[in-house]
């Protein structure tokens, strides 16, 4: 057993979803969204880098020398997996894991829409899940991929960096590369996927503009592909892809996007007003045709508009799902406006005083 273990599973036992280790400091843990320090004692920097280099393989450590912090997963059977990422500070090497919850969800228990079981039968095109760090992305992939497994017969593919949930065989084949371990890169990875007869591509992150190439090649020629945005909105979304290129790329890009994307869900998440577990806040955007002249048009400002307006269709806004949530009691008003995009627009839905 690893030195590191005992305090991977304390963490699981206290609901955290983060173990952070510092040379010098004591373990701290991530709990509902607050860090938290515990009573055990500081860890030296010598036994801390000890510690960490343990769960690391050759691979990882000649990672961590070159670029100064390496991505992994590590598992501890039969208890859980995490996923870590090891880096090098003033003080020494630092670790934050993050705990992979025992089951992979399902949309029904993390909360989400039913809506998003529809884009899993989608024929082709790219939808795309978003929000800050930390907002339970990787856990709605996960839970679409599941749904995906258990109900059809496909070939899925992912690409992640590193995997976190391990999804068996079911009805669907999935096979999950990782990044530097089975692949070079993710838009490597990407390139020879089309040559791999996937139904389903899922990509963990949308890094850099080859990745994102790549990805709305990938929609373009039949498959359906999901991944991951660190954006705060649908519009910001959308454009962030745009924004990665160069202004001469950027009218092609926009035609691109506009006839290769389906959907956005973006997402953070809340604290229960019972103060005692988490809940997701979504905003849905559904590429219609309105939505892809604007995105082909450079109007993306407009898509909020378009948003309050489509809620026929299943869009809405944050501030919509933040404002029925405080409705059914289910997060306080205050929770709300502190992860509103849109505070003003909020507190008039909320009907309180500006």
């Amino acid at each position: 057993m690893a030195r590191i273990d005992p305090l991977l599973a304390a963490a699981r036992r206290l609901g955290a979803s983060d173990l952070h280790l510092a040379a010098g400091a004591p373990p701290m843990m991530r709990v509902l969204g607050d860090l938290k320090r515990t009573d055990a004692p500081p860890i030296p920097e010598a036994e801390l880098q000890s510690m960490l280099l343990e769960v690391l393989d050759p691979a990882q450590k000649a990672e961590l020398e070159k670029r100064q912090s390496v991505d992994l997963a590590y598992a501890v059977p039969p208890t859980g997996r995490y996923r870590g990422n090891v880096f090098r500070a003033r003080r020494g090497l630092n670790g934050v894991f993050r705990i992979i919850p025992l089951e992979i969800p399902t949309i029904e228990s993390l909360g989400l829409p039913a809506k998003l079981k529809e884009f899993v039968g989608l024929a082709h095109g790219m939808v795309l899940i978003t929000g800050p760090a930390g907002q339970g992305k990787t856990c709605t992939l996960a839970a679409l991929l599941r749904l995906i497994n258990e109900t059809s017969a496909k070939h899925v593919l992912t690409i992640e960096d590193p995997i976190e949930y391990l999804h068996p065989r079911a009805q669907s084949l999935v096979n999950q590369r990782a990044v530097l371990r089975d692949t070079e890169s993710f838009a490597s990875a990407l390139r020879a996927a089309l040559r791999e007869d996937p139904d389903v591509i899922m990509i963990g992150e949308l890094r850099d503009p080859e990745t994102i190439s790549n990805a709305i090649r990938a929609a373009e020629t039949g498959h359906l592909v999901f991944g991951t945005l660190m954006t705060t909105s649908a519009h910001k979304t959308i454009d962030r892809i745009i924004d990665a290129y160069p202004a001469g790329q950027q009218s092609q890009v926009r035609t691109m996007l506009s006839e290769s994307l389906r959907a956005i869900v973006s997402q953070k998440l809340v604290r229960r007003a019972d103060g005692k577990s988490l809940v997701v806040a979504t905003e849905i955007l559904i590429a219609t045709p309105p939505v892809a002249n604007l995105i082909r048009e450079a109007k993306t400002f407009q898509i909020p508009s378009v948003l309050q307006t489509g809620r026929a269709l299943g869009m809405h806004r944050l501030e919509e799902s933040l404002r029925d949530l405080v409705k059914a009691n289910v997060i306080t008003a205050e929770g709300a406006l502190e992860k509103a995009n849109d505070a003003r627009m909020l507190r008039e839905l909320l009907g309180m005083r500006p």
